[in-house]
């Protein structure tokens, strides 16, 4: 698993930076955002393909829905302008929704440590949405509460091993177990 995430790290940051170029250009900003939109969860139901992790694949895709329902339903009940008024439904931020879904998908189910370019891609998208103007502070709070929240409904820690074989011994006594997952 982690060449795997050796490479995503790289090209992540080879398209972060390709993109933004000297990151002072507002629609390379907005672009790359847009980018990162589709390749976090991407990056995310990839890994459990890869894996074989065919209980992984479904968390994902429950929490992924989830999410995508509660984000665009508060987004049609508050029916909150964009700032500059460049739009409507701004609350909460559906990209950033999104990506944090997917980052914390990897974080809850392998590890924090390969969740960790995820996350510094989905706080780039919020970033990249806030540069747009298209949303406000507010908008990006809540789309990542939105999109941690539903993974955490769905999701379990990933078990390679089912299998284990254990051996403790304390003041002359000695304890061997063996436990099996189904």
């Amino acid at each position: 698993m982690l060449p795997y995430f050796k490479s995503f790290i790289l090209s992540s940051f080879l398209c972060i930076f390709l993109c933004t170029g000297l990151w002072g250009q507002s629609r390379a900003i907005e672009t790359t955002g847009d980018v990162l939109l589709f390749a976090v969860p991407v990056a995310a139901l990839g890994t459990t393909l890869i894996l074989g992790d065919k209980e992984g694949s479904w968390q994902f895709t429950k929490g992924f829905l989830l999410n995508q329902a509660v984000t665009y339903g508060l987004k049609i009940t508050f029916h909150k302008p964009r700032p500059f008024h460049n739009g409507d439904n701004a609350f909460p931020s559906g990209h950033t929704s999104t990506t944090f879904q997917g980052a914390s998908f990897i974080h809850k189910r392998y590890g924090f440590k390969y969740s960790i370019p995820a996350y510094i891609m989905a706080g780039f998208t919020a970033f990249s949405r806030i540069n747009a103007q298209k949303h406000d502070g507010w908008d990006i709070l809540a789309g990542s509460v939105v999109g941690i929240g539903s993974t955490l409904l769905f999701t379990t820690d990933y078990q390679q091993e089912h299998m284990a074989l254990t051996f403790n011994s304390y003041d002359n006594s000695y304890l061997l177990g063996f436990t099996y997952k189904f």
